[in-house]
């Protein structure tokens, strides 16, 4: 699949960390996905999004029993400063043979997205996230 990520050398992100690549990071809906990259790349003004161009995907990933990480929620959807939290909880769930975490959307707040309105859908815990090693996904669909 053209856009799973492939390589160890992935820059760092919430859950994983410089070398502990590659990771997928997949949410459950449209508009997560695009408020999940909004966020990661910490765009918040509309001038910022003239020149971004993404392709977006739709993935079946294989059901499979993906547990939440154990943070408060402040911690989850927090700003870089709240990472390593998330990379040693992440590190400590792979550690007991999990394929991957799901949590909530640190882009895609309960009610909207972090500027205001927007769109939830998804799941009924609210907008999630996955991260998922690519091994994981080896069942994975387009």
């Amino acid at each position: 699949m053209p856009f799973l990520v492939e390589s160890a050398a992935q820059p760092p992100a919430r859950w994983h960390d410089v070398g502990e690549g590659p990771v997928q990071y997949l949410s459950d809906t449209p508009d997560g996905a695009w408020a999940e990259f909004l966020c990661h790349e910490e765009i918040t003004e509309a001038e910022d999004l003239e020149t971004v161009r993404r392709a977006m995907w739709a993935v079946d990933v294989p059901d499979e029993d993906y547990p939440e990480p154990n943070l408060p929620p402040e911690v989850l959807t927090g700003g870089p400063e709240t990472y390593p939290a998330c990379r040693e909880e992440a590190r400590r769930v792979l550690r007991h043979g999990a394929p991957g975490i799901v949590a909530a959307s640190a882009g895609l707040l309960p009610g909207g997205g972090r500027g205001g309105g927007g769109s939830t859908g998804g799941s009924r815990r609210g907008p999630t996230a996955t991260a998922a090693p690519s091994s994981c996904l080896d069942g994975a669909r387009t």
